[in-house]
């Protein structure tokens, strides 16, 4: 049984949410959105809660099960509040600045980063060492961190880098004389 795929997902005030065949749409003030779920599950939309049940008991229809509800659980946050992700930059000389809609990183490589911020999503550069990104779409949001992120991990000597807020790296020791 799955714990996550059993609870059913609640609906904020001024959220709603329509079931047509395997497409749920979900419309609240931030927007939007819809998911489309496999056949091994069946959607419900019962007063304020989208349910979600398996078709049957096989493994592939208890992996969805849990997976859909998810996805369902994260539209319906995305268009009520948003999803937001604050990244932080660590290093001499490293920092961010935003020009029209590009993202300029300065990561002490040969050259500066320019990052072309996709439709949906707005990034601020509040200080040129922090970066927030936001939407109404939580995977994209997070796939955008990522990819940002990617340029320059945060490196466990130094801690250089590009990392979430709140991240813990594990820093190492040097090297001994």
């Amino acid at each position: 049984m799955s714990r996550i795929g059993k609870k059913p997902v609640d609906l904020p005030t001024g959220v709603t949410a329509a079931v047509s065949g395997q497409t749920v749409e979900v419309k609240g003030p931030k927007g939007a959105r819809s998911f489309t779920a496999t056949d091994d599950v069946t959607l419900t939309v019962e007063e304020n809660t989208v349910k979600v049940t398996p078709r049957g008991n096989s493994k592939r229809a208890r992996q969805q099960w849990g997976m859909s509800r998810t996805r369902i659980a994260n539209l319906v946050t995305g268009v009520n509040t948003g999803a937001k992700k604050e990244l932080e930059i660590h290093g001499v000389g490293y920092r961010a600045t935003l020009a029209g809609n590009v993202v300029k990183l300065n990561l002490g490589l040969s050259h500066d980063v320019d990052f072309a911020i996709p439709e949906g999503i707005t990034i601020t550069v509040p200080k040129p060492t922090e970066i927030i990104i936001e939407g109404n779409d939580e995977q994209q949001v997070g796939q955008v961190a990522a990819d940002i992120r990617a340029w320059r991990k945060p490196e466990p000597y130094k801690g250089k880098g590009i990392r979430y807020k709140g991240e813990f790296i594990f820093r190492k020791e040097g090297k001994k004389k």
